[in-house]
């Protein structure tokens, strides 16, 4: 199947009881792990990579084998670029070929936020590419190297800004936060069923790793779409790995390759069947 957009996917489960996973990768292993689980159980699938992992992972390197290997899956793939925070790595993703990518600017000013979101939106437009925005703080961040406080969502801001922006999923905060909860999260899903009731663009939760089954599922109910797991997938691969070797399975490289692999592809079959994804990808 073809690489689609972020739009075809959500599009898809726009008013049905699933939402897509949206899995953070770093290297070929989770790719592959990623894309297994995905094509095992027909499901729909986004990868993506956050600007403040490219430290670690290069953008024109990992970038074009994200794209290659979504071109080459057997089930729709979305490639999206997470929390771009300048407009050369979007202006990079887009030149090499993601299918959407978001802007952050939750930390600006309101209409600053939204201005720098509607120049976003007509670089991904010009490339044929859809855009996801922030209004309001998850809390933590996408690399744990910073502690920033959550700012739930405004449900009127929330509305406010789709029609300044037009962006094609926005992602709100609801007392959600990146990386480990340090204690069970205290959701407010108030705040998120009065903004699911006022718009209809698919609604996007960072901060899914820690959650339970029950918070997922009530999340997809009130318009959550796209569900993005970063942490999970790095803590998966890396307790995949440290299992080898404890197990003592590793004779060489290949054997911790594997166990990468085999880690990303384990907490992406957990959360795709959370999700209610399975079997979806024959309706795109």
């Amino acid at each position: 199947m073809p690489l689609v957009n972020l739009k075809e996917i959500l599009g898809a489960a726009a008013g049905e009881d699933w939402a897509a996973g949206s899995f953070s990768v770093s290297n070929m292993e989770m790719v592959l792990g990623v894309l297994q689980a995905a094509e095992e159980t027909g499901s729909p699938v986004i990868l993506q990579i956050a600007e403040v992992r490219l430290k670690h992972s290069p953008l024109e390197l990992i970038g074009p084998l994200m794209v290659a290997a979504a071109e080459n899956a057997g089930v729709p793939v979305a490639v999206h670029f997470d929390h771009g925070t300048t407009l050369a790595a979007v202006q990079t993703a887009l030149d090499i070929g993601f299918t959407s990518v978001m802007i952050d600017g939750s930390r600006l000013p309101f209409e600053e936020n939204a201005a720098l979101t509607r120049k976003v939106k007509k670089m991904a437009d010009d490339y044929g590419a859809d855009t996801e925005a922030e209004i309001g703080s998850v809390g933590g961040s996408e690399d744990g190297s910073e502690h920033i406080a959550v700012n739930c969502t405004d449900p009127a801001q929330a509305v406010d800004f789709l029609k300044k922006t037009g962006v094609d999923a926005l992602a709100v905060a609801i007392g959600n936060a990146h990386g480990n909860y340090k204690q069970a999260p205290q959701l407010r899903f108030d705040i998120l069923e009065s903004i699911g009731r006022q718009v209809s663009t698919p609604l996007v939760l960072h901060g899914g790793t820690g959650l339970t089954p029950g918070d997922f599922r009530r999340c997809i109910q009130n318009g959550v779409k796209k569900i993005n797991i970063a942490t999970a997938t790095f803590d998966a691969v890396e307790e995949a790995v440290r299992r080898a070797f404890e197990a003592k399975a590793v004779a060489g490289y290949y054997d911790i390759q594997t166990a990468e692999v085999n880690g990303a592809y384990e907490n992406a079959l957990k959360h795709i069947e959370i999700f209610g994804c399975a079997g979806k990808a024959d309706i795109i």
